[in-house]
């Protein structure tokens, strides 16, 4: 089912993004097969879609189609693997999103993608793309594809400013994206605020806010040097009151975002895409406090 149909529905929407192992670990097998284990207690929810992601330059990249395959094929869910302009040619691109198309995969999820490790700036690759619009553009005329991209409630952080975000989002859009799915915030009011102004820019797409359950402080620690993501003042000062107590922290992670999620609930948003970072508990204890599932059925 395309995106643009999923997303019809007056009811919310659930979604989950997971990342491959790294493609030269030893026990890379053992790790898919945990992981298989993990998507399987989630899939209780009936997930729209399994957003699967790859590595900086392009690093995972078949293995990502393997393990979107294999979501596909075994697990009976809907995948939406990821795509960057990172290290591709226009020719690459398109091998690739056919192999996507051909494989009976519906949707995908286009971005710029990040510079490569080492690199301070992104460059674009000879031959390729330097914006997502490009490349949502470029899939749109080559494939039948429904096509999500990234949106920043914060502002991505190479942004002048956030109304030049909003721009280059709206180009996304105009380029042909059927929804935006948000980077992970902790304070609702970003979201709603990005809500309202996209929509004043004329952006009419879904616009599905990203859930991070916090379950590791040292983690969160990462995203935020990152990507510029802010923590309520509240929560840091809960998390560093809990820092030497592991269990702690997960059930006070799992209670604020079941208090996020229930207020973005309230406010109608067309579903939560949640960011389980590859294990199922806490995401599944979030789920099983709001009581609902995808409006989709398997």
């Amino acid at each position: 089912m395309k995106l643009k149909e999923i997303y019809s529905s007056n009811s919310p929407v659930i979604s989950f993004e997971i990342f491959p192992p790294k493609a030269d670990a030893q026990n890379y097998n053992d790790k898919i097969n945990a992981l298989f284990g993990e998507l399987k207690i989630l899939s209780k929810y009936n997930p729209a879609f399994i957003s699967v992601t790859y590595g900086a330059g392009g690093s995972t990249r078949d293995k990502t189609l393997e393990l979107v395959i294999k979501i596909k094929n075994e697990l009976k869910l809907q995948p939406t693997p990821h795509f960057t302009c990172v290290g591709a040619s226009k020719t690459e691109i398109l091998e690739y999103i056919k192999e996507v198309e051909n494989a009976g995969i519906e949707n995908i999820l286009a971005l710029r993608g990040d510079p490569p490790k080492g690199q301070d700036y992104f460059v674009k690759p000879k031959d390729g793309f330097g914006y997502a619009n490009e490349l949502v553009e470029f899939i749109k005329a080559n494939t039948n594809l429904g096509i999500a991209v990234a949106g920043y409630p914060e502002v991505h952080p190479e942004a002048e400013s956030a109304k030049d975000d909003l721009i280059n989002l709206k180009r996304k859009v105009d380029a042909g994206a059927d929804i935006v799915i948000t980077q992970v915030f902790f304070d609702n009011s970003y979201y709603f605020e990005f809500v309202e102004k996209a929509q004043k820019a004329g952006i009419n797409v879904p616009i599905v806010p990203g859930i991070l359950p916090i379950t590791n402080i040292a983690q969160i620690e990462r995203m935020v040097a990152m990507s510029g993501t802010k923590i309520p003042e509240n929560l840091t000062n809960s998390l560093k009151k809990f820092e030497n107590y592991p269990d702690a922290v997960k059930k006070l992670g799992i209670e604020f975002a079941i208090i996020q999620s229930k207020e973005l609930l309230k406010n109608d948003v067309p579903g939560i895409h949640f960011y389980p970072l590859n294990k199922s508990f806490a995401t599944d204890s979030v789920l099983k406090e709001l009581n609902i599932n995808s409006v989709l059925e398997n």
